[in-house]
Formats: structure tokens, sequence, C-alpha cells
């Protein structure tokens, strides 16, 4: 071989195994877009993302939603920075300019899939070419849309959560009765709360308290006979609010973002899911023990509480799923689908339970298997994937387990014995809890990029038809 194609030879090598610096360019075309308009473009969409953010999207949907809407007026290469409590934006117009930073501190999130839906509408309108004049008149319209239900209608579809749980359970019309007036009070009494600013951990102690206090008095009221007190399961009634309690807490938002790489969001949003979780635990401690030093007493149930026949579940998962949906501000449209997918989520439970297996493992199949559907028809059905998702997998939320071990946790004396009987449902608890995040998240994740490829075929289609 000669010498000349032994060079040839030996740099198309390097050129297949290094990178040649010299054919990378060193400058990026930026467009040409005055500060004025930089500015009025990243407050955009930085009020955009704060917003959605406020409202229970993730770091990563935020992150998106951000980069999107500058991108589509002609910013490229924004920087976005998204923490538990605070969004910043920031774009260098040129080495000659100084970088345009803006930021905004995030308010404590309140669900409102409505709202939420109204505002990933829009960016998918600026996608489609709406001025940016238009657009921020839209945002401010979107903005100052009040909650959509009134404050009544939410400490109802509440307290008619319980009503589903205590059905999942199998309860008599009794407990269910019991159980609704519980959860009604300990709403009320939240309701109060938050409209004196108190915190929501003295919030969540507060309402399993009195949940808790409703259950020991029933417990009371049935060893001395009365009837029709004497069949009541008082554990339905703190079970059922437990559920109640943990509802609104964004577990999968939490694990979306630890999966996603926000750390520090998903750290905060995990504290702050553990001190919510903490308050449930103190309120009930709280009034088992208040209980005990009065004289009264809650039998500690064998076994956790089973669910009750397929019927039973279906019909209580669907009173459920609509019940948060309501809560949280969601549409009919919104209702509909979270009502479908909590069947599929139980439907899928019931099956991994069938085919033995764990009890934590089948409740992440339920979960998977309600995100990857919703996820895949949230774009058809112009609904956000998370609240969907959120809505269908509250009835696998472990509430009977969390409270057997607490009553165990009282009961024990503090014998090592009794706390070792009390342990193992609150590990179950938690692994259930494990399971339904990563069962969503990964749902989630299997189900995008389908979904996006479903979209792409649909367009091509539609091209082709025109």
């Amino acid at each position: 071989m000669s010498p000349e194609r032994q060079w040839r030879l030996l740099t198309s090598v390097r050129r297949a195994i290094r990178t040649d610096p010299s054919k990378v360019a060193l400058t990026e075309m930026h467009a040409v877009v005055g500060e004025t308009v930089v500015v009025k473009i990243l407050d955009l969409a930085l009020r955009i993302g704060e917003s959605m953010f406020a409202v229970g999207a993730s770091a990563h949907d935020v992150t998106f939603a951000i980069t999107r809407v500058a991108r589509v007026y002609g910013l490229t290469g924004v920087h976005v920075e998204v923490t538990f409590s605070a969004i910043s934006v920031s774009y260098h117009r040129g080495e000659e300019d100084w970088p345009t930073t803006l930021m905004r501190v995030v308010r404590a999130a309140s669900p409102d899939h409505a709202k939420l839906q109204r505002l990933q509408a829009l960016v998918v309108d600026i996608t489609e070419g709406l001025d940016l004049d238009a657009a921020r008149m839209a945002f401010r319209i979107i903005r100052r849309t009040p909650f959509l239900y009134r404050p009544l209608v939410v400490i109802i579809a509440r307290a008619l959560l319980t009503v589903g749980v205590a059905i999942l359970l199998a309860a008599s019309p009794i407990i269910i009765l019991l159980t609704f007036i519980a959860a009604l009070c300990a709403a009320f009494t939240q309701a109060g709360l938050a409209r004196l600013q108190v915190p929501s951990f003295f919030s969540q102690i507060a309402g399993a308290f009195v949940i808790t206090v409703i259950a020991t008095a029933t417990s009371a009221l049935g060893a001395a006979g009365i009837a029709p007190f004497d069949q009541v399961q008082p554990s339905i009634i703190v079970a059922s609010g437990i559920v109640l309690m943990l509802s609104g807490l964004t577990v999968v938002g939490a694990a979306q973002d630890a999966i996603d790489g926000f750390a520090l969001t998903a750290g905060g949003r995990i504290l702050d899911l553990t001190m919510q979780t903490v308050g449930v635990v103190l309120g009930i401690l709280i009034g088992l023990e208040l209980a005990r030093l009065v004289g009264f007493s809650m039998a500690l149930p064998d076994d956790i509480l089973p669910f009750g026949s397929l019927a039973h579940q279906i019909a209580g998962s669907v009173i459920i799923a609509v019940a948060v949906a309501l809560f949280n501000g969601a549409g009919m449209r919104i209702i509909l689908v979270s009502a479908g997918l909590s069947v599929i989520a139980i439907v899928g439970y019931n099956l991994a339970v069938l085919l033995d297996i764990h009890e934590a493992a089948a409740s992440g199949v339920g979960a998977l298997m309600a995100s990857f559907i919703g996820i895949l028809i949230a774009r058809n059905f112009h609904v956000p994937s998370v609240a969907v998702t959120t809505a269908a997998i509250v009835p696998l939320v472990p509430g009977s387990a969390v409270f057997r071990g607490l009553l165990g946790m009282v009961d024990s004396n503090g014998t090592a014995e009794g706390m070792l009987v009390s342990i193992s449902p609150l590990v179950l608890a938690g692994s259930i809890g494990i399971g339904l995040a990563a069962g969503a998240s990964l749902g989630l994740y299997l189900g995008t990029p389908l979904r996006e490829t479903l979209a792409s075929v649909a367009k091509s289609r539609a091209r082709v038809r025109r």
C-alpha cells in the first residue's frame, strides 16, 4: 500500500473516532430582537411557567413550556432554572450586551387543573402562531380566572372522597354515613384554618385529629352496645380520612421531578410531602392518645382492611376519582377521563393480585396502566396528563395500612414486640406509596414517545389527505 493511501486511510479512521475542532462553528446566529421585546417575551414565558408550576405541573413541563414559548418568538438558548419556590430565566443577546434575567417567586402550590388545561392550550396556540400581544392578553385573562368551583362544592367533594373509600372497602351504609360526616367536619375545619392562613402542616394535624375523635367516639358508643354503632368498624372511618388527607399530595410530581433530574425541586416537594404526612400521623396519634387518657380505646384490627368485591372497587374508585378531580378544579372532560382511568387502575391492580404479585407491586402495575393510557389519550382529549393520572391512582393509597400501623404504635406501650407489629403495616404502606409513584412515572415516560409518534403519524396522514 502506497504512503498516500496509508495516510488517507489513517485520516478516515481518525475522523471516525475523533471530532475535528476546525469544522465546528464557533459562533451562533441569533435573531435580531430588541431589548424591550426580549423582556416582553421572557416575561410572558416566565409567567406562563410560574402559573403552570403553581397549579400542579412538573418542573420538566414548566421548563419545556418556557423554552417553547421563547423559541417561537425568536429566542433560542434561553436558560431556565426551576426550584421549589422560584423560577428564573436568562437570555444573552450577544457578547457585547448584558444578559437579560428575570425571576418570579412561586407561591404555595394549589392544584387547579382547569387553569392548567387552559395554560397548556395557550402554549399550543402560541406554537401555532399567536401574536405576542394577543398571547399576553390571553394569559392575563387566564391568570384572572377564578377557581372553577365555590368553596362549599370543594368541601362536599372532599367528603365525597371518603364515601368512595368506604364503598371500596365494602362498608355498610351506616359506616358510609359516619365516614361522610367525619370527613365533612374535617373539611370544614381545614377550610376555616385556611381562611385564617394557618400553615398546612397544622391544618393536616387538625383534620386528622377531628376524624380520629369522631371514630373513637363511634367506637365507644359501639362498645356500650348502643345501636346502630355496635356493628360499626371505626377503623374504616380513619382509613378513609387518611386517604382524604393524603389525596392532595403531589407524590407523582415529586417522583417525576426526581427522575427528570430536578433534584432541588424534587427535594422540596418530597420534604413538603413528608411534613404533610407527618401532620396526619401526629393528628391521629394525638386523637388516639387523648382517647386513651379519657378511658376510651379502639380495638386493633386483626389484619389490614381488605378491598370489597370488584363491583365495590370499581364503584368506589370512580367516586374517588370524580371527587379528587372536583376539588382539584377539573372540568367535565377531565372528570370523565379520570373516572375511566380509575377503573383501568383498579382492574390492573386486581389482575396483578390474581397473578400472585405482591400488593405494592400490584399497586404499581395499576398506576402504570392508568398513567400509560392516560398520557396517550390526554392529547386527543386536550386534558393535562398529570391531572387524570393523579385522580386515577388515589383509590390505591394505603390508608388502612397507615392507620393499623399507627394504632399498633399506640397500643404497643413501648414494648419491642408491639413496635415490630406496628412497623410492618407502615413499611407496607411506604412500599405501596413508592410503587404508586414509580408506576405512574414509568407510565408517563413510556407513553410520551409513543404519543409523539402517533401524533406525527396523524399529522402526516392529514397532509396526505389535503
